[in-house]
């Protein structure tokens, strides 16, 4: 289930630049891309998952 709390599934549709990846990458479909990237923007919003990675 994707959720916005679990950050382990959703720093793997992130890329090392911290940009969401596209449905090419990741091979969802349109509408469970959609609920993934609200997800990531929900996490970042909420502080479980960083705008950008500095790494």
């Amino acid at each position: 289930i994707i959720d916005y709390k679990n950050t382990q599934l959703l720093v793997k549709f992130i890329s090392p630049q911290g940009k969401i990846l596209s449905r090419r990458a990741t091979g969802l479909t349109a509408k469970q891309q959609r609920i993934m990237a609200n997800a990531i923007k929900r996490a970042r919003m909420g502080g479980l998952v960083p705008f950008v990675n500095y790494e």
